[in-house]
């Protein structure tokens, strides 16, 4: 894009200390750090410190010298107290992640990495029974989030730096990714009670990031299209974008107004390379538009991670002002045991991930939902908004009726208007033969056939201002049968939505299935709930053992280890964890079993699916018809209303106009009536001459003897049998 338009980012509130007997100068300068790097740094160095101050007096949960110490809980305010320095150190982590989101979400969108690294720490490390806001729930949203928004600003600097379409592309598909995982948080009813009111927000937000940066993800694909002249997969990949970013406009609603100019400026450039694209294709290239689901899916790339936490790096920590009071090969020794619970927990991690991974790619290809499979619930029933409109249309029951009769007084109206400005025209043209007549009369040349003689001053008038309301009748009269039009398509439905609802019910589509696609859909279901089974006790194992890795601490042991045994130490401590792992190794091969169910149940689910796909089409068009016009109801009366009143005033100046016509019409014949008379007073009297026999041959009936001279009729005779019979009558 030309310029990289710049969502908001979510970030976190930091926690507030309470009591605490440490040194004061030290506690105050930890809790109320400026809000900087440079209080990242200070969270840092007593992070560190309290780790050193940790592995040598005995400071934790239960023992001699633990002491109370109080933080307030993000989310509900109240004060959380427990006697262990590791509650402390838990505490002041997250507040090194909150304080890392919030330098993430300013101008320079930095830091990310840094916040997702303190959470995933806090989560791997440390209990998470002591406050909600640090429970494995939010800290897993919060990592999400944060790898969400440190890819969100990978995208935005790859943008600006003209990097490949289809990277741009793959970067983008990522942050949807970890948008989706984060949202999956969001959703889930436990995560959802521990946040409290901003769930709702967050999860707006996040849905609405979801479907803008796929559009961004289609449009670079669609780019990557246009760079290899496949213009058919160009026109879809921007159409697909397109659809995506409606759907972040509709989620979008109550955004600030940065996120809508953000859509709007998105809209116009991925808009206008939809437009172009579909125009040349259909112009130039004519290629086949392919259906996105058979073009190639875009696969994250990932190029964010949390960055680690070292608690005992020198570099970040300065030097262990604790050195002298603990031999420091026991503390040594316990980090070396730590990172071998670290390794196992990866080994573990990845193989839950990559098996995680194929699940949740396999269900979001076959589109299935426990809950929606089937959908025969919603057809039990009148929606919602049905029984809204049937309820408003029962207190008012003449509402058919009153639209019946507006539309027929129009229809009333509009007739007597067109038979006024018929007669009008009637009288012009008649007009116009009589004077066309008059003029053949006198022995003028009469005008060419079509050009109408030029009529009088009152009847020029009245012509033209026929000829405008003509005009406007006929611009009109599109108007108001398209109006008809309207009417007839949606009184049925009004008719409908008056009546009993036992009408409105059977009006429904509803499915119908045989005994044989229920079982396909109870077995379908019963599989689907296996999978979800494996799901919950995965997440449960996975739970258990970080569980397990947290609370098992051998210091005491590693003390009274020698160092040459440390190793073997180690070794039988970790045998602890085979069992759990012997389970989770039993659930992940599971795997393949229930999917290769799942598969063949889908198969025998195709056709029920296409049948019930079909009738929830149906209908949710029928829903739609039947709320748009209980909708197009106001807006049908207001218009009829609108066409009475502008056909009540055109009718009267038809009136008025078909007086006028008949008025001037008469002094136009009256007028042609003089002109006649002045006419005929002009005419000589037919006066008969003598003929001329000597130049005159006789006819040859008088040669023969025929006829007689006296048998001719007289010369006037003659004259006036050559007039006009109009004249001959006068």
């Amino acid at each position: 894009m030309e310029a990289v338009p710049r969502m908001p980012m979510i970030w976190l509130d930091l926690k507030e200390a309470g009591e605490f007997a440490f040194n004061a100068a030290v506690k105050k300068s930890a809790v109320n750090v400026p809000r900087d790097f440079e209080g990242c740094s200070t969270l840092r160095k007593y992070f560190g410190q309290l780790h050193y101050l940790q592995s040598r007096i005995p400071m934790g949960a239960e023992q001699e010298a633990a002491v109370p110490i109080a933080w307030t809980e993000i989310f509900s305010g109240k004060t959380v107290t427990h006697e262990d320095i590791k509650y402390e150190q838990a505490c002041i982590l997250y507040n090194l992640g909150a304080l890392h989101s919030m330098l993430g979400a300013m101008d320079k969108r930095v830091s990310e990495e840094c916040a997702a690294g303190a959470f995933t720490y806090l989560r791997d490390h440390f209990p998470h029974s002591y406050s909600v806001d640090m429970s494995h729930q939010i800290l897993n949203l919060n990592i999400n989030l944060m790898l969400g928004q440190a890819q969100e600003c990978l995208l935005e600097k790859s943008m600006l730096d003209n990097r490949k379409s289809f990277l741009v592309a793959r970067i983008s598909a990522q942050v949807v990714d970890y948008y989706k995982e984060a949202c999956r948080a969001l959703e889930n009813s436990e995560t959802a009670s521990l946040l409290g009111k901003i769930q709702k927000d967050w999860k707006k937000l996040v849905q609405m990031k979801i479907y803008y940066f796929a559009a961004v993800a289609h449009l670079h694909m669609g780019k990557q299209a246009e760079e290899q002249q496949k213009f058919g997969e160009r026109v879809i990949y921007f159409q697909s974008a397109l659809d995506k970013l409606n759907e972040a406009i509709k989620l979008a609603k109550g955004q600030p107004e940065t996120v809508q100019e953000a859509l709007r400026f998105t809209m116009d450039v991925i808009g206008g390379k939809y437009n172009s694209a579909k125009k040349d294709n259909d112009f130039i290239y004519h290629e086949a538009v392919p259906a996105l689901d058979t073009l190639q899916s875009v696969k994250g790339a990932p190029l964010v991670k949390a960055l680690p936490v070292n608690p005992t790096d020198p570099a970040v920590t300065g030097p262990d002002i604790f050195a002298k009071l603990v031999p420091m090969a026991a503390h040594e020794a316990s980090s070396l045991y730590s990172e071998e619970k670290a390794k196992l927990l990866r080994d573990v991690m990845a193989k839950i991930e990559a098996k995680n991974e194929v699940l949740d790619q396999f269900m979001d290809s076959m589109q299935l939902d426990p809950e929606t499979v089937d959908n025969l619930d919603m057809y039990s029933h009148i929606p919602s908004i049905l029984m809204e409109k049937c309820a408003a249309l029962s207190v008012r029951p003449d509402t058919v009726k009153n639209l019946v009769q507006s539309m027929q007084v129009l229809s009333g109206v509009f007739t007597d208007v067109e038979a006024s400005l018929k007669e009008i025209r009637d009288l012009l043209e008649e007009d116009e033969a009589q004077e066309r007549k008059l003029q053949e009369l006198l022995g003028k040349v009469p005008p060419p056939q079509g050009s109408p003689p030029p009529p009088s001053p009152g009847l020029a008038e009245v012509s033209k201002e026929c000829s405008k309301y003509m005009e406007v009748h006929e611009k009109a009269s599109f108007t108001n049968t398209e109006l008809h039009k309207a009417m007839n398509l949606h009184i049925g439905n009004l008719r409908l939505l008056s009546g009993p609802l036992e009408q409105v019910r059977a009006a429904l589509p509803s499915p119908t299935l045989t005994e044989d696609d229920k079982q396909v859909l109870q077995n379908l279901k019963r599989i689907l709930g296996k999978v979800q089974e494996m799901r919950d006790q995965r997440m449960s194992l996975e739970q258990q053992l970080r569980e397990m890795i947290q609370k098992d601490d051998i210091t005491t042991s590693l003390v009274t280890t020698d160092r040459s045994e440390m190793k073997k130490l180690f070794e039988e401590q970790l045998k602890k964890y085979d069992q759990i792992k012997v389970y989770l190794e039993q659930n992940l091969a599971a795997q393949e079993n229930v999917l290769k169910a799942l598969t063949d149940a889908n198969v025998k689910y195709a056709a029920v699916r296409k049948a019930l796909a079909e009738v929830e089409h149906k209908w949710n068009t029928t829903v739609q018809t039947l709320v748009a016009s209980y909708e197009a109801y106001e807006d049908l009366m207001k218009k009829s209303q609108e066409g009475k009143d502008f056909y009540t005033d055109l009718e009267g100046k038809a009136a008025r106009l078909l007086e006028k016509a008949r008025a001037a019409c008469q002094a136009a014949e009256a007028n042609r009536q003089q002109i006649l008379e002045k006419e005929m007073k002009k005419q000589p009297p037919p006066r008969p001459t003598a003929p001329k026999p000597a130049l005159q041959k006789k006819p040859p009936e008088l040669e023969a003897g025929g006829l007689d001279v006296g048998d001719l009729p007289p010369l006037g005779s003659l004259v006036l049998s050559e007039l006009p019979e109009e004249l001959r009558s006068l």
